[in-house]
């Protein structure tokens, strides 16, 4: 069943196969990560059973954010980006958090990608600037490892102030309820469209 409601955002929607079942794969990659986590989210979403996160996973959006929005952040990330060291590697799994390391190291190489390749749906998808997919496209894929150590401090959930948003999709998810988990899915293209439009 989860199969055949996963696969309806492809069939149905901008997203190809592909793009849309690697989004799927982070976003429970992310809601895993953040139930092991501490915060209000991630008190939301550690209730959730596994096939529960995995349904909640099947947004045809990224549910986590590395600040893709904020285009002055990335600008000056993409235009001087460090050489790559062995110590940014140690120094950052000293902490203890390799599980965050390789989501984001996977989290920015799709990022990569779409940017790359599909280019206004890195904006949707990911909430990236417009500015800041015409400098993820210049950039190349051996830039994207010094990234890592750095913007793993970043990552959050996306929408992560909006309590109305985690509390409907973690409630449908909770009762196994798909009508309403489409509803919300579908309230967060809402959320990541409005996001696009220009302030007042």
């Amino acid at each position: 069943m989860q199969d055949a409601y996963v696969g309806s955002w492809a069939r149905e929607s901008y997203l190809s196969a592909e793009i849309s079942g690697s989004l799927r794969d982070l976003n429970h990659r992310f809601l895993d990560l953040a139930a092991s986590r501490t915060g209000w989210v991630a008190g939301q979403v550690a209730a959730l059973s596994a096939a529960q996160r995995a349904a909640a996973a099947g947004c045809p959006y990224a549910l986590f954010d590395l600040r893709f929005q904020d285009h002055g952040h990335w600008r000056v990330r993409l235009q001087r980006p460090r050489s790559w060291h062995v110590a940014d590697v140690s120094a950052v799994d000293d902490r203890g958090d390799d599980d965050t390391v390789g989501f984001v190291r996977l989290a920015l190489f799709y990022a990569w990608h779409v940017a790359s390749s599909e280019g206004i749906k890195a904006q949707l998808l990911l909430g990236m600037n417009g500015a800041t997919v015409e400098e993820f496209r210049r950039t190349t894929v051996n830039q994207l490892p010094a990234l890592v150590a750095t913007e793993a401090e970043h990552l959050s959930a996306r929408w992560s102030g909006c309590t109305a948003y985690w509390s409907a999709l973690t409630a449908a998810a909770l009762r196994t309820d798909l009508k309403a988990l489409r509803r919300v899915q579908l309230h967060g293209l809402q959320l990541a469209a409005a996001a696009r439009l220009p302030g007042p």
